[in-house]
């Protein structure tokens, strides 16, 4: 940090990005030079051979190439050692280095070209010669190749935007003139930003929907990284300096009492009601993913389970499938949830952007008509999620702003025309009228059931959603307040999605910032321990990690990029000025209605592989989830088949304490 300027553009590579790959190179380099001087060593009394003398020429020229590439190689690793991710000072020479290795690529293709044309002329010498010749000739240019492909990944289409770095503030810059040329590099990343989310999306398609959802996604990403100069190394030693700063401050905290205070029966009887409430309709938001979390789940017996179901022809019972071709989605469903096949009403796979799979069927234990709707398991449903504007909700309720996650709303609307425009709970309750509308999802299919139970109140008042791991950025703080009365979220541990929201990634950037502008040691220190410590654990890293007062102010000011400097150059510039920050387009959210927390008791491994792990539930309030945690459970605790693991435990617990003498039926706190 900043990204390298070379041949007069940025680049998205540091100057103390080069420890591992110079490394690995040097270690190759080596190897094919001992192996080369072996060769020619050992075997250079066999080169009298017809064309023997080009073979002898050519070993020897490598030797002396590889020698010069082996000593600028090994500069470089020791040059990109030196300093701190914001000190770059050390490492001005590096610039010079790589000029002189990119140069050397020049002779080395050219000699390597020679060698295989030579030893395609049929040179009649020792064949082991040859072959170690050949080898050398492959070698080189499978160095040379990646070495291309290394230099695709960290172009920046953007770089060739950027200026010289001044020593400060452009007299002759006006505020027009610097705010004409923000607006044309805003424009230029969120141009750059949306071909690289149209190309990974290719396979979507361009209707009206996924061209609105190409877009938003790449105004969220040009927005969220305009004001900073980070390069992805310098983001992933963030991670692993934030992760172990958090541990060591959570080591020397006192341990947290269990029960702070002791609820109330009606409280505890609450939450119990409402944890097996919760893993009573777990496994329809996990049914409403189809064969592939199924086969996930079971992935030595599950194919053999639904195989018999999958390529059957559709009978009359399959009516009411919707866009599973082969069966198997349905196959599957009957098998999570264990019920028959009359029991549902509708199942809808029909997958496109803004447009979710969804589930409707009959629980007669519970007497509930069942929605589940599916989460993120496709590119359709990413642009969903990345389409992350407020929208405003019209809605038939006395609530000042109605705003939501721009997506999930419009995803949530899909679903409600589906089941009310056609007609799909009429019909539903046409067949049992007495039952209450339960509405439930997991993920992204968490936020829109929770959405579509606001829409859906007003004419069905006793309904109830549950939502499995929703997302953070969801609901305005009114929207928040009204659902609690009809819509429990369930949130597993360190899970990062029901913390994810914009407002918590700016705040997220901001750490990162802190961090690695305040940490001493060299970049490929912090990634070679926090690698360890996240693997096999051990002690945190007891670098300083925080600024001291006096240099508090220098965080609020954007990083050394091109565009940053421009905004501090700007007089209206302000550390609060952070696009992200705009209350219109992106406020903040909340998640829906009140919060059951799961929470570890006791170890299970650091990436949640064992199934020994204890829980306890608990009343949280969303101000618990307001920062983002990094830990190495912190994507595996959303996985549905591990919170269903969870809620299985915690039931199982519960279950076993009712009978315990003098305990009541819930170890669970009360936030």
């Amino acid at each position: 940090m900043p990204g390298m300027v070379l041949f007069g553009r940025r680049w998205s590579l540091a100057s103390d990005d080069l420890v591992f790959p110079g490394s690995f190179e040097l270690f190759l380099r080596v190897l094919l030079w001992i192996a080369s001087l072996t060769l020619y060593l050992v075997h250079r009394r066999k080169l009298d051979c017809p064309g023997g003398v080009l073979l002898s020429t050519y070993l020897i020229v490598l030797l002396v190439l590889l020698a010069v590439i082996i000593c600028t190689v090994l500069a470089m690793v020791c040059v990109s050692m030196r300093g701190t991710i914001c000190n770059p000072g050390p490492r001005k020479s590096m610039a010079k280095l790589l000029y002189v290795r990119l140069a050397l690529f020049l002779p080395e293709m050219v000699w390597a070209s020679l060698g295989a044309i030579w030893v395609a002329k049929g040179i009649q010498c020792d064949k082991t010669v040859l072959i170690g010749i050949i080898t050398t000739v492959i070698v080189s240019w499978i160095v040379m190749a990646t070495t291309m492909v290394t230099i695709v990944f960290v172009f920046d289409p953007l770089g060739g935007k950027m200026t010289p770095h001044p020593p400060g503030c452009p007299e002759h810059l006006d505020s027009n003139n610097s705010s004409q040329l923000l607006t044309g590099l805003k424009t230029a990343a969120k141009s750059v930003w949306e071909t690289r989310v149209m190309f990974c999306c290719c396979c979507v398609g361009q209707d009206d929907n996924a061209r609105v959802a190409f877009s938003s996604a790449a105004d969220l990403f040009s927005t969220y990284f305009s004001d900073t100069d980070l390069v992805p190394s310098d983001i992933a030693a963030g991670f692993t300096l934030l992760h172990q700063q958090q541990d060591n401050i959570n080591n020397s905290l006192e341990p947290r009492e269990v029960i702070t205070h002791f609820p109330g029966q009606s409280q505890e009887a609450d939450l119990d009601a409402e944890v097996e409430n919760c893993h009573h309709f777990m496994p329809f938001a996990a049914a409403a993913y189809g064969w592939p979390l199924y086969i996930y789940r079971n992935p030595f017996t599950g194919l053999c389970r639904i195989g018999g179901d999958c390529c059957r022809s559709r009978e009359t019972e399959y009516d009411a499938v919707e866009g599973d071709q082969h069966n198997c989605h349905f196959a599957s469903i009957l098998k999570t949830t264990g019920l028959q096949y009359r029991d549902f009403i509708h199942i809808s796979f029909h997958d496109k952007v803004y447009e979710l799979p969804f589930i409707v069927v009959l629980d007669h234990r519970k007497e509930a008509v069942v929605v589940a709707v599916r989460g993120t398991m496709s590119l359709q449903d990413v642009l969903t999620d990345l389409s992350a504007e407020s929208e405003n909700l019209e809605l038939d309720i006395e609530l000042q702003d109605c705003v939501a996650h721009k997506g999930i709303a419009q995803a949530a609307r899909y679903v409600y025309r589906r089941l009310v425009n056609d007609g799909i709970l009429s019909q539903a309750f046409s067949i049992a009228p007495e039952y209450r509308l339960v509405l439930v999802g997991h993920s992204l299919g968490a936020g829109a059931a929770a959405l579509l139970a606001i829409m859906l109140r007003r004419a069905y008042p006793q309904v109830r959603a549950y939502a499995f791991s929703p997302p953070r950025g969801l609901l305005s703080k009114s929207l928040y307040e009204y659902s609690k009365d009809f819509i429990v979220s369930l949130i597993l541990g360190m899970d990062v999605i029901p913390r994810l929201s914009v407002t918590n990634m700016e705040d997220l950037k901001r750490r990162i910032l802190r961090v690695i502008a305040n940490c001493n040691k060299p970049k490929y220190k912090i990634l070679l321990h926090g690698c360890w410590y996240g693997l096999f654990g051990g002690s945190p890293d007891n670098s300083p990690t925080e600024l001291d007062e006096g240099n508090q102010g220098a965080l609020t000011q954007p990083l050394l990029g091109e565009q940053s400097l421009l905004t501090r150059c700007s007089p209206g510039y302000s550390s609060s000025d952070s696009p992200l920050d705009s209350p219109t387009k992106y406020p903040p959210l909340y998640p829906p209605g009140r919060i059951i927390h799961l929470e570890e008791e006791s170890g299970s491994g650091r990436f949640g592989c064992c199934s020994a792990a204890r829980y306890r539930a608990r009343w949280a309030h969303e101000a618990e989830f307001g920062k983002i945690l990094i830990g190495p459970k912190m994507l595996t605790d959303h996985l549905p088949n591990i919170l269903n693991q969870a809620l299985d435990r915690v039931v199982a617990d519960n279950t076993a304490c009712v009978s315990c003498p003098g305990q009541g039926g819930s170890q669970a706190a009360v936030a």
